[in-house]
């Protein structure tokens, strides 16, 4: 605790209490606001009309096929949500080793980000930018003689993001933790004349256990080999996370994420604190999973942690949060 904090009163003449006694006095003090404005939903989309398939591992949480995915997102965009992210669940026939369908211009997710902008042009479109959706090795990479290389998979991600954005997406995002991946997209948009799409780095991507439903949402969990530790952070560390950050500030990142969320908020707070540029959490798929599947057991409140985990986010310097919660927490917002 601060020494300036040490000698700020003394009880009974001063009772903090006090101003806990009412709602309107908390509400009066309250130090964090949580909005609609600091939620981000990602989505699964998939292929077919009509379609609509539950994440198993995900209570609640549903791969939707193009057109319904649509109208989610104008529910979305009536709520008050800014922004959503699109992941795909790509039809296995079409992955390789290469990853080539992820710079397809008529894959799923440009399929998707070109009817949402038709239907909602007022939401912005986040797009993960690695190939684990499309690679046959699970990898956000390309995979040569067991390593995931980087400056080969620099090049596919790069078409990645410019079919992407040319599709309509705001924001490239990308999640891949290859060295130079900033610098090679920003350039790269910047040349095609894209000089306003925003990047969102995932700056600091842990190696988590976090990410399994994720996997299996987007149909990547079986057909992974090995791990990710080679190129996402160790989890025992905290330094090495601003060396990331700073790096991919110079390269050009607009905003910076730490992913997972709860666990690394030690790392949101010193990334805002060391840079003070806008910077955000994803509260990935197996913190999502516990609350929920918790929730659905009766041993949580599903409305209550989510809301108190989503504050927490704020309180530790999230200037916003991807939440699969998004559209539940902005009902509860919206009937505060």
């Amino acid at each position: 605790m601060s020494k300036r904090f040490t000698t700020l009163g003394r009880f009974p003449t001063t009772r903090l209490r006090r101003n806990r006694r009412e709602d309107w006095s908390r509400r009066l003090v309250a130090e964090t606001r949580l909005s609609v404005d600091d939620l981000i939903w990602p989505a699964f989309v998939q292929e077919g009309w009509n379609q609509r398939t539950p994440v198993e591992s995900m209570p609640g949480v549903d791969r939707l096929s193009v057109d319904l995915f649509v109208e989610a997102s104008k529910q979305a965009r009536d709520l008050g949500i800014p922004a959503l992210a699109i992941f795909p669940e790509t039809d296995p026939k079409a992955k390789t080793p290469d990853g080539r369908e992820a710079y397809n211009p008529g894959n799923l997710v440009c399929r998707a980000i070109t009817a949402v902008k038709k239907a909602v042009p007022d939401i912005g479109i986040v797009c993960d930018v690695a190939l684990d959706p499309f690679n046959s090795d699970g990898h956000d990479g390309i995979v040569r003689d067991g390593y995931v290389q980087n400056d080969e998979t620099l090049d596919a991600l790069v078409k990645q993001a410019i079919v992407q954005t040319e599709a309509g997406a705001d924001i490239q995002a990308p999640s891949d933790m290859m060295d130079g991946r900033i610098g090679a997209i920003r350039k790269a948009l910047d040349d095609k004349g894209y000089v306003h799409t925003r990047i969102m780095s995932y700056a600091a991507k842990y190696a988590s256990a976090f990410y399994n439903p994720f996997r299996d949402a987007i149909g990547s969990s079986g057909a992974l080999k090995g791990d990710k530790k080679t190129y996402q952070m160790d989890y025992a560390n905290s330094d090495e996370a601003l060396r990331e950050v700073g790096f991919d500030i110079e390269e050009g990142a607009d905003m910076v994420m730490v992913k997972p969320g709860l666990p690394y908020l030690d790392i949101v707070r010193r990334v805002k604190d060391a840079f003070g540029v806008p910077t955000y959490a994803y509260q990935v798929s197996g913190e999502y999973a516990m609350l929920k599947g918790a929730a659905e057991r009766g041993w949580l409140d599903w409305n209550k942690v989510l809301i108190e985990t989503l504050t927490g986010f704020k309180r530790a310097g999230c200037d916003g949060i991807l939440t699969y919660g998004a559209i539940d927490a902005a009902k509860l917002l919206e009937n505060r």
